[in-house]
């Protein structure tokens, strides 16, 4: 009896393991489309319109938000072929109320919604038509993840009236927080300009006159103030006469267009060599002959013309800031940006001329001018230098060249301010710099923030998150040598074996881990061939949380790691891939009807076609003559021996096919 019991017991466990492994996996092996999607139109006025997504979302399936952190989960993008032809975007979609959760894998906290989602995207009309085209790109994950693309034709002679929708915060807190960012670096810029050898000694002199000119100290105060407004006022006229000249759309695509960052870039590198030393950035001296002669004439006119010389005689110093403050000002893509930069940039330069002239007093307190005054040129002319390969750096992941990948990026800034950190401490001396008796406490303590924060970059070389900077070099998930920290990088750009050099054009391997792969299924199939070893089909995405964890807790398993090594062919197909394929290359899919645009649209639909799947992780297991699984396939399983003993089968049945 109790043997049979046992035996009764034996085959439940069994049963049961069996049961969940057939479902896990049969669930992961058919096409899912676990988001319905309804489109409609919403007028605002005659030229302006809301696009509008609305989407009913599986039980515990996530669609990600825009406003998903980079190097996380895919976000939602809304894009069209006739943006900018027919119609232009008018800043982000609306969203409606999203969740936020705490992703390990990513280390990041993801924005995403939950059962149900709407996003109405604003469009302006550039000419008269009926009807436009959209296309809403994203990611929905739950155990594995699933690249999503809805598009759709929007008649807008059916528009509806704008109803009203209980939108998500994000949009506003993520603008408001990047304006106001804005404000106060440009501020803290406005204040170094005033630590410069061209505008601090100009503080008492200037005070001084006021003070003196005056009949009392209250119209002394009063034009002091005139004074400070009127500085103000012109540099936010300089922000009103950039924003006007290029106006919203245009910042927007500067800041995303290619060749402008890499003017920006060349324009931040005249700077920054002009503030260490190398030669003066000087308006012609005739200009501020003739405003000083307009200054003498007194009267408010004089004081307006006073700022005016101001801004002259100071551009040597103050421009190159400016300057950089209003490229980063372009770069947000907004209109208000350049005005709101300049206005936070003046309001630091003015007020000390207020505040000093209220209180002459005060100017007993302010530190002599001396060699100090050039040592905040050279560090500002540092710190544009670091700035402007942040630009060069968004040219680079424009046009896909991978020079300056997140590697590069850090090894440049380490560079930077390492020479920096050593400025500080005296030991590199750079023109118009007085002699170093000894090292004032101010600066050594600057000296020795510098290079903690060059200790604090040194990790990130290896994959560490770097939290501090997010957002300025390139992100880890797709535009590393080693994204993931398990990465995979070209062969011969570093690290690369003599074991190597016999594979064909397109191979990589994966460190640290070290297995060779493919990206392109011709080249893998080449290779799988002339080796005479199966191939492993891994549909992967850059931002897709499971794959990840497969490479970094499954793969690198000893029972594993050799077979991914020695025994097959890995060719790794990136269904998220936004990398266009030439034209000659693009075309529409009969099955879906969607247009095959990029290599993730290509394997994408690669997987589709042959394994009527959709989710990745997806593997499969493949000879050298058809795409035939040739044991199945296996998904997400995060259990070490099951999937040893899928391969261990898939490359058995290989061999066993290979002898008949």
């Amino acid at each position: 009896m109790n043997k049979f019991f046992s035996l009764l017991i034996a085959l439940f466990v069994v049963s049961t393991s069996v049961f969940s492994q057939d479902f896990s996996l049969g669930d992961a092996g058919t096409l899912k489309d676990p988001v319905t999607w309804k489109t409609s139109v919403e007028k605002i006025n005659d030229k302006e319109f809301y696009l509008v997504f609305k989407a009913e979302i599986e039980d515990k399936w996530h669609l990600y938000s825009q406003y998903n952190p980079e190097g996380a989960s895919l976000p939602i993008d809304i894009d069209s072929e006739q943006k900018d032809s027919l119609f232009t975007f008018i800043g982000k979609a609306l969203e409606s109320e999203t969740h936020k959760e705490f992703s390990e894998t990513w280390g990041k906290e993801e924005t995403f919604f939950s059962k149900n989602a709407t996003l109405k995207q604003r469009i302006k009309l550039l000419k008269d038509v009926t009807k436009v085209e959209a296309t809403l790109y994203g990611q929905v994950c739950k155990e594995s993840c699933i690249q999503v693309e809805h598009g759709a034709t929007f008649d807008l002679s059916k528009a509806t009236a704008v109803t009203e929708m209980k939108a998500s915060d994000n949009a506003p807190k993520e603008e408001k927080k990047g304006l106001w960012t804005l404000f106060i670096l440009s501020f803290f810029a406005g204040f170094a300009a005033l630590l410069t050898p061209c505008v601090f000694p100009m503080i008492p002199m200037t005070v001084s006159f006021f003070t003196k000119q005056s009949k009392n100290r209250a119209q002394g105060i009063r034009n002091a103030i005139i004074y400070g407004v009127a500085i103000i006022v012109l540099y936010v006229l300089l922000g009103v006469f950039v924003s006007a000249v290029f106006g919203a759309t245009a910042l927007n695509e500067l800041s995303t267009n290619p060749w402008f960052n890499l003017v920006f870039f060349v324009i931040l590198i005249v700077f920054a060599v002009s503030f260490l030393g190398a030669f003066e950035i000087m308006l012609p001296n005739s200009w501020a002959n003739k405003v000083d002669s307009q200054a003498d004439k007194g009267g408010i006119i004089g004081i307006l013309f006073m700022a005016l010389a101001l801004a002259i005689v100071s551009f040597s110093c103050t421009g190159p800031i400016v300057g950089s403050a209003l490229v980063a000002a372009a770069s947000q893509g907004e209109f208000i940006a350049p005005i709101l930069s300049m206005l936070g940039f003046s309001l630091a330069i003015a007020l000390p001329f207020a505040l000093f002239a209220a209180f002459p007093g005060w100017l007993n307190s302010l530190p002599k001018s001396g060699g100090w005054l050039n040592t905040v040129k050279v560090v500002l002319g540092f710190l544009e230098l670091a700035l402007a390969f942040k630009f060069l750096s968004n040219a680079d992941i424009a046009w896909d060249f991978h020079y300056i990948e997140r590697e590069m990026f850090l090894a440049i800034w380490i560079a930077i301010f390492t020479v920096l950190a050593f400025y500080l401490f005296g030991k590199i001396q750079l023109p118009h710099d007085s002699p170093l008796k000894f090292l004032s406490v101010g600066r050594l303590l600057l000296g020795i923030t510098t290079l903690i924060f060059v200790v604090y970059l040194i990790p990130g070389l290896w994959g560490a998150p770097l939290k501090l900077i997010s957002g300025l070099p390139p992100a880890m998930s797709d535009y590393s040598e080693s994204p993931y920290g398990v990465g995979y990088q070209k062969l011969g750009s570093g690290g690369s074996s003599a074991s190597h050099s016999d594979l064909p054009e397109g191979a990589h391997y994966m460190k640290p881990h070290d297995i060779i792969a493919f990206h392109d299924f011709k080249d893998g199939l080449a290779y799988a061939k002339k080796v005479g070893k199966p191939i492993l089909l891994d549909f992967t995405g850059k931002n897709c949380v499971n794959c990840r964890r497969m490479e970094e807790n499954v793969w690198p398993k000893e029972t594993i790691l050799p077979q991914l090594k020695n025994d097959v062919v890995l060719i790794s197909l990136y269904v998220d891939d936004k990398k266009m394929l030439p034209k000659s290359e693009q075309y529409k899919s009969e099955k879906t009807g969607k247009k095959i645009r990029t290599y993730g649209n290509k394997w994408s639909e690669f997987q589709v076609n042959n394994y009527k799947a959709n989710a990745q992780p997806y593997y499969v297991i493949i000879g050298h003559d058809d795409l035939k699984p040739l044991n199945g396939f296996t998904v997400y399983n995060p259990d070490v021996e099951l999937y040893e003993n899928w391969l261990k089968e898939g490359v058995k049945n290989f061999n066993n096919q290979q002898e008949k």
